[in-house]
């Protein structure tokens, strides 16, 4: 038995979004182990500068690799856009990021190549969708937004609130004057909000999730590389927070529909 292929896979985000990837993940590969990462003292990342999203990413990458996993998930679309050359380049495992999945399916699914994408500031302002998306599709239009207020008000718990509504009202109102046909959420905090979300920008728009979309090409990874679990036990699912574990046991305990028995506190 090749005991690489029984290592966990590392999936990391700033707070709680990632969270979203992970549900995704223990529902596409139910008998892989799982270590998340969550940078609750910190968050949120999408308004902070450039070379301190690198500086947080690279800690965390280390972090993980000494926790030996076989597989490296860039959960948080902010670190995907700004520092996902220098989280490759240090870690000796492949590295995975959610930029990529997702706007493959916007390509895919948009009929009238009208597309918009939501997301931290640092991400939009990185342009690294409308890139990603345009190597896909050339004739493809990007209409972005950039939502600071989310991140926060997802960490609060707030999926439904009415100050969250509409704050995402708002928010959503140039980019659906666009006529858009598609909409990216382009941060896995966002999924959270989907719901809601979906009432606002109607039925005929499709939401791009972005944790789904990861999902799909970790499997597609996984079997590639014959990285499958074959240890033929439960998975093991361990959860590690820098801030306030109780907090994030709790909203993570209701999003995902199980207990966290296994959170803990550290220090970077």
């Amino acid at each position: 038995m090749d005991k690489k292929t029984n290592r966990a896979i590392g999936v990391f985000d700033s707070g709680i979004g990632g969270l979203t990837v992970v549900r995704a993940l223990m529902e596409r590969l139910p008998f892989e182990n799982i270590i998340y990462f969550g940078d609750t003292a910190r968050v949120p990342y999408g308004i902070k500068s450039v070379e301190t999203i690198n500086r947080y990413a690279l800690q965390i990458t280390e972090f993980l690799i000494q926790k030996d996993v076989k597989l490296l998930i860039v959960a948080c679309n902010t670190m995907a856009a700004v520092a996902y050359e220098a989280i490759r380049n240090l870690s000796p495992v492949p590295v995975l990021e959610v930029i990529e999945a997702s706007a493959k399916s916007a390509a895919c699914d948009s009929r009238s190549k009208s597309i918009g994408v939501i997301g931290t500031p640092a991400t939009i302002n990185s342009n690294a969708y409308a890139r990603a998306i345009h190597l896909l599709d050339n004739d493809a239009r990007i209409f972005s937004q950039a939502c600071p207020l989310f991140v926060p008000l997802v960490e609060e718990g707030w999926f439904d609130h009415p100050a969250t509504r509409l704050i995402a009202d708002d928010y959503l109102k140039p980019v659906l004057a666009e006529q858009i046909d598609t909409l990216v959420l382009g941060c896995t905090h966002y999924p959270l909000l989907k719901p809601m979300l979906q009432e606002i920008v109607g039925k005929e728009v499709k939401l791009i999730d972005s944790a789904e979309a990861m999902a799909g090409i970790t499997a597609d990874l996984i079997a590639k590389e014959n990285l499958s679990n074959s240890s033929g036990k439960l998975p093991d699912y361990q959860f590690c927070v820098t801030d306030v574990p109780y907090r994030f046991q709790t909203i993570g305990e209701k999003f995902l529909g199980r207990t966290l028995s296994s959170v803990e506190m550290v220090r970077l």
